[in-house]
This record gives structure tokens, sequence and C-alpha cells, in this order.
């Protein structure tokens, strides 16, 4: 872009008054102007513009360029969040199929409930993060909260079982997982089962739920780890390549262990625990895995992916499972990693660690008298 010369006026009640014309190149203009009138802290509030020589006005209050050319760089898109959202509306849809398919949902559920129950604590108000069809309700009690806030984008699933009564007060919000809203330091407890996989924006999503949690308040996730499914990830691949003479996105992009760590410190949120629990599940063939996953609304939501399988491939991908990992008695396993996360929102009343070097006994003599020097 070409240099131009433009004069940057402070606009008041009574008429502008021009501050300085310099001669800039493109959007260094407005960056330079800006900063100038800022260093020099005059009116900082007040609105300039400026004006080219071909006299078009050029708006460039601060808060305008700061949110125009300073805002931070928006997530990448891995998932379709759109397409996610009506494949689960469809699913939940189908309301009997989507009951007999709540197993593996309810059993994460149960182990997130025990979580919750292993602290020592009772809850005002706990919000469950894409709650699905209200799986984690069917675990808890009034002796462990008062109120559970159902947060999930998917109208239908979230509606499903509204008629179903719970041993605890529950109420139902509409809402993206990637755009929580809520109130600072306004929930006690924040949970997540199965849903956070699906997430673009995971540090951001962590920071939010940090920001609504009060001091000493906790979070407990369940999400699909990185090794889950992995007999039927290299079943297709190793058919798309015999079928194709290539490698399709067929299944979503999942989170390492080691990386969950890393995203809680990220959020702000200590005392982190991370364990993990595999989750074996049989079926009488891929197929029938493929149409469970179909049924519970955990198809396929990469943006990039492939609008279908050909028959041949699907054919060929479910006797290389089958020869692969298929059981004795003919049933196929599908392995499903579940990472389960526990962070704090700090306050002063948790334990902290000792400055370093104030320790007054050796840890060897902890253990004999007879050890040696570490």
């Amino acid at each position: 872009m070409s240099d131009f010369n433009f004069d940057v006026f402070e606009k008041d009640k009574k008429k502008p008054r021009p501050r300085f014309s310099h001669s800039f190149t493109g959007n260094e203009s407005i960056r330079a102007a800006i900063a100038a009138l800022d260093e020099a802290n005059k009116l900082k509030s007040a609105r300039y513009f400026a004006v080219t020589p071909d006299d078009k006005p050029f708006p460039a209050t601060l808060s305008q360029y700061r949110q125009t050319h300073e805002k931070a760089p928006a997530p990448f898109q891995v998932f379709d969040r759109n397409a996610k959202r009506m494949q689960r509306d469809r699913a939940a849809s189908r309301m009997q199929d989507s009951r007999e398919v709540d197993y593996l949902r309810d059993e994460v559920a149960a182990r997130v409930a025990d979580r919750l129950l292993d602290i020592k604590r009772r809850y005002h108000t706990v919000v469950e993060i894409g709650a699905g069809c209200g799986h984690l309700a069917k675990y808890v009690d009034d002796d462990m909260m008062d109120r559970l806030v159902m947060y999930e984008m998917a109208k239908v699933p979230l509606e499903r079982d509204a008629g179903k009564g719970y041993q605890v007060d529950v109420q139902r919000h509409q809402g993206d997982e990637e755009t929580l809203e809520f109130e600072p330091e306004s929930v006690d407890a924040v949970v997540s089962s199965l849903s956070m996989h699906w997430v673009n924006d995971l540090p951001g999503m962590l920071i939010r739920i940090r920001k609504a949690l009060v001091p000493d308040g906790v979070f407990i996730g369940a999400m699909i780890g990185g090794d889950s499914l992995f007999e039927l990830r290299t079943s297709l691949q190793l058919a798309d390549l015999d079928r194709d003479g290539g490698i399709a996105a067929r299944v979503s992009p999942l989170t390492n262990t080691r990386d969950v760590g890393s995203l809680l410190n990220r959020a702000g949120l200590t005392l982190s625990t991370i364990d993990i629990d595999n989750i074996v599940v049989n079926y009488p063939s891929m197929l029938h895995l493929v149409s469970d996953i179909n049924a519970m609304g955990e198809g396929n939501a990469v943006v990039q992916r492939l609008s279908l399988i050909k028959r041949d491939t699907l054919l060929a991908a479910s006797a290389i499972y089958k020869e692969m990992h298929g059981n004795e008695d003919g049933s196929v396993p599908a392995t499903f990693q579940i990472i389960y996360m526990i962070g704090w929102k700090p306050d002063p009343s948790q334990p902290q660690p000792l400055p370093r070097g104030s320790g007054e006994v050796s840890l060897g003599n902890m253990f004999d008298s007879t050890s040696h020097k570490l």
C-alpha cells in the first residue's frame, strides 16, 4: 500500500481541532496516530478521526482500533459445532434408540458422581457442561447438592427426559459449551461428562469455568481420550489404504492424556488430579458399533470430514476389524479411554508448598539410618 498524508483531529463539542499531520503507510497510519496520542496521555476517551487528502473520514477511536487490530486470534476450528448440534438433536429425537445407547454415558456419569461424592462437601449449585439427556442427574441426590444446572447446546436431548423426576432440583439451560454464560464466582462446582472432546477451544472453556467457580470451587471432567476406539481407527485406515489408496478423517482427533494437565494449569486451576479408565464394550460386529455411535449422536463432526464412506470400504473395514481385534466368541471389542480430571480454583485456604530449601529432615533418614546420602 502506498504512502499517504492525513490529518488527525480531536473531536469535542464545539469543533474538531487538528492535532498533527503526518505521512504513514497503510494500517501503520492509524497505529502510529493513536500511539502518539496515547503516549501523550491526552483525552484518551475522546473520539479521534483521520481525514485523508480525499476528505474521506477514517474512524479511529482507541477502542475501535484495539477491537479490530489487537484482539486475540480465533481458535482453530477442528469441529463443526453446528453439525454436532444437529447430530445430537437427530439422535435424541429417536427416543427409544437413544435410550438404548445410554449405557456408556450412564457409566461414565456414575463414575463422575463418585468423584464428586468423594469430596466431603455439600454444594448449593452444580453445573453440568454438556449434560446431554441428564445422565449425571440419575446418580446425585439432595445430600450432595441443592440444585443441578444442565447446560447443553442441543435442545432435543436437553428436553428428552424433562418429565422424569430426580432427587435434586434440576434446571435446564440451552447454551454452547464454548461460550459459557455464568456470572463470575456464582457456581460451587462444575462437571463435564463426555462432552469436552467436541470443544474447539478447550483452554478458553476451562478459563471461563474457572471464572464461574467460587474460590476453592472444583471442576471435575471426563472426556474421551486419545487411545479410544483404536480398533475402529486402525481398521478404517487399513480399509481406506486398500480401497482408495489413502487415509481419510473418519474418526475425530482426541486429546492425549499428557496434555490434560497442561490445559488445567493454563486455565489457572490448581491441585490437579488426572486418572484414566478403559471401558471395553463388546459388539456383534463393527457395523453394530458404528450404529450405536451414531445413535449416541457421536458421529464424525470434523470440519474436513468426508460426507460418505463407500460400501466396499465399510465392509472391508468390518472384516479387518474382526480379523485383527475379534474375540473368540465372534464379537468385537471397542475400547473407550476415559480421562478424568479434577482442578480447583485457587484460594488462600488451600494447601501451599513450602519454600524451596526449607526442609529440615533428610529424605534418606526417613527410610532407615543406614541409607546412603541422596
